[in-house]
């Protein structure tokens, strides 16, 4: 005689998802407003725009800095600490002042940032020349 110990009813599980798209539609609420209200500390960059339709004549000085941290302006060796003076000694009277910035790339971030910086403070444009490629 053979038993039969198999189940009659089956019980399958379920799981009531419902809910779960308000959860997730305020949290993702809560993420875009919490992200858009912090301001983490940035550099603020000039980009270039097309307001006036001729060019003026500029003429930029070209600021080195080579992988040993010497800086030149214009091939002119200076110190960093009398970087700025020459700067604005050779940008004086130019009515939008423009640096062109000629870095090695094995310096570190710092060191460009500290450039940066000095433009920012001085009103100066600075433009990166990089290495075209072959």
């Amino acid at each position: 005689m053979a038993l039969n110990l198999r189940r009659r009813n089956k019980m399958t599980g379920e799981v009531f998802v419902g809910s779960l798209n308000d959860i997730m539609f305020f949290l993702l609420l809560f993420f875009l407003i919490t992200s858009t209200m912090a301001t983490p500390n940035v550099l603020k960059l000039l980009l270039p725009n097309a307001k006036t339709s001729k060019p003026a004549v500029k003429h930029p000085i070209t600021i080195t800095v080579t992988a040993d941290l010497q800086y030149a302006v214009n091939n002119q060796i200076v110190a960093f600490d009398q970087l700025e003076p020459v700067m604005l000694a050779q940008l004086q009277g130019q009515e939008d002042p423009t640096a062109i910035l000629k870095v090695d790339k094995s310096i570190q971030v710092q060191s460009l940032v500290d450039l940066l910086d000095i433009g920012a403070r001085n009103k100066i444009k600075m433009v990166l020349a990089t290495n075209t490629i072959k």
